[in-house]
């Protein structure tokens, strides 16, 4: 018989394993909490848009608070670093026990398999240009793109790369170079893995496809808790045949429980170790890429609501914003908010605020209070809330000088749990 869990319950579970609900340590934070949380997790996606903060900063403060953030960055690219970036999720930062466990998908990237068809002919096609970029940066050092001695301007198509971008970046994909540091604007430096990883990490044997493959499912499982078989699949960006082969695999060893959960129309796995708090407490701004709400199908399932990137959106079309962070509350999603960091005016500008119907009282307060904390992480001085959503008035009257929408930035806020706001399921 399949064990029966309440919608709340999946919710609280999903949540625990994702790092919420704990202490938020901000900057006491310490190397070894900031890396345990990313090896919690598994992966944190990467993303150039810096309208607030490049979004692989923003899941640690969602769950640690204010944490230094230049910690972070010796995390990934120090010379004596636990992560390395490769294509997991999307372009990711992952703990470098993963690096073994994506080798058979660099060897896919070489081979053409399925979505690397691109990747291979460019190898095949352009091998000069490819072979240059590797001698150069052999005979060099690691080396940005733009300083790889081959062509200037791309002619359209992969965003208008230049041969020497797109040469680095297959090679990226395959394996063969891998990210020694990244500088000034988010720009990738490129280096030869066995310069950049550790020694123990290129000399670990090279496990079977379906080993890795279910070791990132068991990793998936951990860090969501519950998930149905499309939620694993979509943590590594797995192919459909090969997941579902890997968790009828684990299920049979025992090592995911298949669970049914009320309102949900597709089947479920439990990680066997997952937490089964009563309650999850605390506040959370989440950055749009976050992983407890990046599978949109999965948002909607868990919380109850319609989360949209909407970057690509119109303006005149945009239902929330430009670059929006849902906000958690306790064990439910209850506003929205539209953010932009003035870094010249020192002012975090809350440029729309949208509630979800089952916020309640508190919303505002807590809300206020996360985006003050937010703004004194980010360096910025005040908070703005522009008049734009149902939300923004209650918003601005929450913070102190209210009725100007703007507050100065101090530190010793109070982080103190409250009451959890009504949820639209379970």
């Amino acid at each position: 018989m399949k064990d029966t869990l309440t919608a709340a319950a999946a919710r609280r579970i999903a949540l625990a394993a994702q790092g919420f609900g704990g202490p938020r340590p901000g900057p006491d934070t310490t190397r070894r909490q900031l890396t345990r949380l990313i090896e919690r997790l598994g992966v944190v996606q990467l993303d150039s848009v810096n309208v607030v903060s490049r979004t692989h900063y923003l899941p640690a403060f969602s769950r640690l608070g204010p944490y230094p953030r230049p910690m972070l960055e010796e995390l990934a690219w120090a010379r004596k670093r636990p992560l390395f970036e490769y294509w997991a999720h999307e372009a990711s930062l992952l703990p470098l026990s993963a690096q073994p466990l994506l080798r058979w998908r660099m060897a896919d990237a070489r081979d053409g398999v399925g979505v690397w068809k691109g990747v291979a002919r460019f190898l095949r096609e352009h091998r000069p240009v490819v072979d240059r970029a590797l001698e150069q940066i052999r005979e060099r050092g690691p080396l940005a793109a733009s300083e790889l001695e081959i062509s200037k301007k791309g002619q359209g198509g992969w965003w208008g790369w230049s041969d020497a971008k797109r040469a680095a970046e297959c090679l990226f994909w395959t394996g063969e170079l891998t990210t020694a540091t990244r500088r000034g604007a988010f720009e990738r430096v490129y280096g030869l893995p066995e310069k950049v990883l550790p020694g123990a990490v290129i000399e670990a044997p090279t496990p079977a496809r379906e080993d890795a493959q279910r070791e990132l499912v068991r990793i998936a499982a951990r860090a969501m808790g519950i998930a149905t078989e499309r939620d694993l699949r979509d943590y590594f960006r797995m192919g459909v045949d090969e997941t579902r082969a890997r968790v009828s695999e684990l299920v049979e060893a025992g090592e995911l429980l298949p669970v049914s959960v009320k309102g949900w129309r597709e089947a479920a796995f439990l990680d066997p170790a997952a937490r089964r708090p009563r309650r999850v407490e605390g506040d959370a701004l989440l950055s749009p890429f976050d992983n407890a709400i990046w599978f949109r199908q999965r948002t909607e399932r868990m919380f109850g609501v319609r989360v949209r990137l909407e970057i690509y959106t119109p303006a005149q079309k945009r239902t929330h914003g430009y670059y929006v962070l849902p906000f958690l509350q306790g064990e439910a999603i209850t506003a929205r908010v539209d953010l932009k960091a003035d870094r010249k005016a020192g002012v975090l500008v809350v440029q729309a605020s949208h509630a979800e119907p089952w916020a309640n009282d508190e919303t505002p307060a807590r809300l206020a209070a996360e985006l003050e904390q937010m703004a004194s992480w980010l360096g910025l001085e005040a908070v703005r809330v522009e008049p734009k959503g149902d939300l923004a008035a209650s918003l601005a009257g929450a913070l102190p000088q209210g009725r100007h929408g703007s507050v100065p930035i101090g530190p010793g806020l109070d982080r103190t749990p409250r009451r959890s706001p009504g949820s639209p399921r379970g």
